[in-house]
């Protein structure tokens, strides 16, 4: 068995197809240690972004920070990854373990790179919150990415706003787990237990798919924080004053090119309307992804994606009269600045 030449590497899904059921162990080490399945991809990565990224790091003010991380993750990746067949049967190059950071008080995190389905992303946002766990009110709206996923009849079992918003104890009760992150953000904002959990090991079994972003945890930063050892006396004279809501998000599996940008965006949007609802201020959203993957029929994509300049930053403005989480629609987001460049399509594995 031999892997594709290297100007089939863009090509090379239907050969992974037909030869990835008898990969052994071996195989995959011999497929990853390959130079000549390599060598295209590393070579059009350091061609296109290493004076990219000279510039981005020596001029911070004038780049887009949001997709110059993404972009270094889907780097890293081609860089790193290794070869793996998956669930779905379609193999990835994966690495484990990755963090980024973005600072929200600079804009929206909607990558420009590409277009980016916004509509999508608020409406799954505000049906999680809702706890639904029909397709229903998301198909209502144009929203089908949970279709393949469903039952004939909507259903998804116990996803993720089942989970938010009634998780259910030994004892017979439901924990709406919003309504307490809220309720310890106003009451113990240095509570280091706010945290939004979806991965119910009691009920995995039930759900149709697992939740692949399973953890969010929330922190409160003081007003003029105190920093350092030198500061410490401070704080025995005075409370400090809660300003901003900062999200760390967990992911087990990440599809970056599909599933990255929506997931960002999203969870950036989550600590923005929990942040106005609780009169702090957008933080940090940072993310801790387990799994970090390509999907090898998206190589190409990425490799698109991943030759076209950034962007500036937008910017999503949220009506501040909505002073309640349940009560926001999706009339109440605005989006201003985003120029992204065209959408680039990619198949979905199931």
């Amino acid at each position: 068995m031999q892997p594709p030449e290297p100007n089939e590497v863009n090509l090379h899904q239907a050969w992974w197809a037909d030869n990835n059921k008898e990969l052994k162990e071996d195989e995959l080490n011999q497929l990853h240690d390959d130079d000549e399945l390599y060598g295209t991809i590393l070579d059009f990565c350091e061609r296109i972004e290493s004076e990219k990224m000279e510039r981005a790091m020596s001029d911070e003010s004038g780049t887009n920070q949001f997709d110059l991380s993404y972009h270094e993750m889907l780097r890293r990746i081609l860089y790193e990854g290794i070869v793996k067949s998956d669930r779905t049967g379609t193999g990835t190059l994966s690495i484990f373990g990755h963090f980024q950071q973005f600072d929200l008080s600079k804009g929206f995190p909607l990558i420009t790179t590409k277009k980016i389905f916004l509509k999508g992303i608020i409406h799954e946002l505000l049906w999680m919150l809702s706890g639904s766990e029909n397709i229903k009110y998301l198909q209502d709206h144009g929203v089908h990415i949970w279709d393949e996923w469903a039952d004939e009849d909507g259903n998804l079992g116990p996803v993720y706003g089942s989970q938010w918003r009634r998780w259910k104890t030994k004892d017979g009760r439901e924990i709406d787990q919003i309504d307490q992150i809220i309720d310890r953000i106003n009451n113990k904002p240095w509570d280091r237990r706010i945290i939004l959990n979806a991965w119910n090991v009691g009920e995995i079994d039930a759900m149709k798919l697992p939740p692949c972003h399973f953890s969010a945890q929330f922190n409160v930063t003081p007003r003029d924080p105190v920093v350092g050892f030198d500061g410490y006396a401070c704080l025995e004279s005075r409370e400090p004053a809660p300003q901003k809501l900062n999200c760390l998000l967990s992911i087990r599996s990440w599809d970056t090119f599909l599933g990255g940008p929506f997931n960002i965006a999203q969870y950036a949007l989550l600590t923005m309307m929990l942040a106005q609802v609780t009169n702090l201020e957008p933080g940090t959203l940072s993310i801790c992804s387990g799994d970090t993957h390509i999907y090898l029929n998206h190589l190409d994509q990425v490799k698109l994606q991943l030759s076209r300049e950034p962007n500036p930053i937008p910017k999503l403005i949220l009506d501040p009269s909505v002073k309640n989480i349940d009560d926001f629609r999706y009339e109440h987001f605005k989006l201003e600045g985003y120029n992204p460049h065209p959408h680039i399509a990619g198949e979905v594995s199931v």
